[in-house]
């Protein structure tokens, strides 16, 4: 018997934790269980106009914090993080299910994001240009965009956070975030290290709620002068639309749909390897999680005997037991949408090698799942699974494999397996995507770009070019005589 404490989770404005107005919470429920854990604030339109007020005062004083403060005091948040990261996993494999060797990978990895951003963030310089007239003086200044608003969902909630809190922290901005109501615990903890390490009250606000009521005002209010958000692309292009009508800057980390392109003379053992442990990461709910497995067939059906035999040796149940690496999904809505997708692949004519039904009645557990043979025509080849499905399609030439790579909207991630120069250079000159890995798993490091092409997106949360949405470029000319 499993007995975890998990606290009620309240909102974050103005240097206070607090109930919502009217003490309006939202159930927590374990994916593992199905039982509720607990309970989130749910934050009332009052609740949201504190918030931004807040921030306003917020940014008044942190734009001001010379960067070298404001790199201390992050690196201190991230000292606090690492300090409580197993409390912080234990809450998060609670709450969205993953396992806990997983979730404490995602809760070290914060701290490794905080560090790289409060160095980077003392790296944000101006530059003198050679002015046309010897009397004159010509500078550009980087100054901080505003107070930002945040989105973020449950598949990663702290690490979703992160990359833009730092971002945000790093360049001078102040910052509300509305986390996901269903994993509200562990970013609440990432947020409490900041404030615990000093970050000035207003600087950073939290709110839960509905989404809809959230971003239609923070979006809209004018205090906030960008957004971010990471999530579908249905409501990624909904929340764009809607900062450009306010002409507010946006980053969007959108959904993806990843191709796998696995050449003929592929290191086989380690493609599947690599490429089964990616896929049934997270049970499948990852952005840049590989979906669709483009296999050469001289080696598909080797490809296929060996993600069987790794997918069935897999070890299912609760995160928190031990040995467990694969947990439920996060919700009774991917239950569902998974299932469509794999009896809507057999109707069509694919095999289903292994997997493919929901596990035990208590919890939401669906097999990993192995299809083979998909034909172009089903739905898994087009909708992103979002889950435990691997969708594997044989190819005679690698053009082949490159062009149904890129024939959908999606321009996330990609990976590839090839011993040959040659496939290197052609997947890495043709692959619409904004992120390639090839004969590795994907590597999303902090000092590299984070980010998408197409439906996927645009702009990065990775490397110095996550900061420059946050910063307002302006020219200076100076006449001296």
């Amino acid at each position: 018997m499993i007995n975890e404490t998990y606290p009620d989770t309240q909102l974050f404005i103005n240097g206070e934790w607090r109930d919502a107005e009217g003490r309006s919470t939202i159930d927590v429920v374990s994916p593992a269980t199905g039982l509720r854990i607990g309970t989130v604030a749910h934050a009332s339109e009052g609740d949201l106009v504190q918030a931004v007020n807040a921030a306003q005062a917020g940014f008044d004083v942190w734009r001001n914090v010379p960067a070298y403060e404001r790199s201390a005091i992050m690196r201190k948040a991230a000292s606090i993080i690492r300090e409580r990261a197993e409390t912080i996993a234990r809450y998060m494999t609670q709450e969205q299910g993953k396992p806990l060797l997983e979730s404490r990978i995602e809760v070290n990895s914060a701290a490794d994001i905080i560090e790289w951003f409060a160095e980077e963030g003392r790296r944000v310089y101006g530059r003198v240009v050679p002015p046309r007239n010897i009397n004159a003086s010509q500078i550009v200044v980087k100054e901080p965009v505003g107070p930002v608003a945040a989105f973020t969902p449950w598949n990663f909630p702290v690490n979703q956070v992160v990359r833009k809190l730092c971002a945000a922290l790093a360049t001078g901005c102040s910052f509300v975030v509305k986390a996901p109501e269903e994993t509200p615990r562990s970013p609440a903890e990432l947020i409490r290290a900041f404030a615990d390490a000093g970050v000035p009250k207003g600087v950073i606000g939290l709110v839960y709620g509905n989404p809809d009521q959230i971003s239609k005002y923070l979006i809209a209010h004018p205090v906030i002068r960008k957004i971010t958000f990471t999530g579908s692309t249905a409501i990624g292009k909904q929340l764009a639309a809607l900062a450009g009508l306010h002409m507010k800057r946006a980053t969007m980390e959108l959904g993806g749909h990843a191709p796998v392109i696995i050449a003929e003379d592929a290191d086989l053992e380690l493609a599947i390897q690599v490429a089964s442990a990616s896929k049934f990461r997270n049970a499948g709910q990852v952005c840049i999680s590989p979906t669709r497995f483009l296999v050469h067939n001289s080696i598909k059906d080797a490809f296929v005997k060996g993600m069987v035999a790794y997918a069935e040796g897999l070890k299912i149940g609760n995160g928190l037991e031990d040995g467990v690496n694969y947990g439920p999904l996060a919700n009774a809505r991917r239950v569902e949408a998974i299932a469509g997708l794999v009896e809507d692949a057999r109707k069509s004519g694919a095999t289903v090698a292994t997997g493919g039904e929901r596990i035990g009645s208590t919890g939401n557990f669906f097999a990993p799942t192995v299809l083979a043979d998909v034909p172009l025509d089903a739905e898994v080849l087009s909708q992103e699974p979002f889950g435990p499905i691997a969708a594997v399609r044989g190819f005679d030439h690698i053009e082949e494999a490159i062009a149904e790579a890129n024939r959908l909207p999606f321009g996330l991630g990609g990976y590839a397996f090839t011993r040959s120069y040659r496939n290197v250079h052609l997947l890495t000159q043709t692959l619409q995507v904004g992120m390639l890995w090839i004969n590795q798993p994907s590597t999303p490091v902090p000092e590299m770009p984070f980010g998408g092409v197409k439906d996927s997106g645009y702009g990065s949360e990775g490397g110095p070019e996550a900061l420059e949405p946050y910063l307002v470029t302006k020219s200076v000319t100076v006449m001296t005589a």
